[in-house]
């Protein structure tokens, strides 16, 4: 079975998170809120992902960044198993994250609690990562 490689960043800011709306033209999870990030590319490590992805997406250079865990995707089917490869990243480069390109159609931030009951997150494996931040001393780095 082939496992597909997926990269979410989970930028925090003032106690706050950032999620995106997917596109409603997306294939999976369309209209759904999820965490800036993308596919692993051949050769690519998923550190190097992490900073493709974050800068072809909403604009920023991760600087210091920890992963903290991997989600599978409940969805994933015969043809292969998705995993998540979940990132906090509490500084960078770039400024404000920005919509780039046609992926998602809103930015924005939110408390975690508000985050962690919000309707529509992607996975709702995601309420659980969520929790996991209120226990990190993470929160209130930048």
């Amino acid at each position: 079975m082939a496992v597909t490689n997926i990269v979410n960043a989970l930028l925090l800011q003032r106690g706050k998170v950032l999620l995106a709306k997917r596109s409603l033209g997306r294939k999976t999870y369309p209209g759904c809120w999820s965490f800036p990030g993308g596919h692993v590319e051949k050769g690519e490590t998923l550190n190097d992902a992490l900073a493709r992805e974050l800068h072809e997406e909403v604009g920023l250079i991760p600087l210091v960044y920890k992963r903290i865990g991997s989600v599978a995707d409940p969805n994933s089917d015969a043809d292969g198993q998705v995993i998540y490869h979940m990132y906090v990243v509490t500084a960078w480069e770039g400024g404000e994250p920005r919509l780039v390109g046609d992926e998602h159609s809103e930015l924005r931030w939110f408390m975690i609690e508000a985050a962690s009951a919000l309707e529509g997150l992607a996975l709702p494996e995601y309420v659980a990562i969520l929790s996991r931040l209120r226990t990190m001393d993470l929160l209130h780095s930048n």
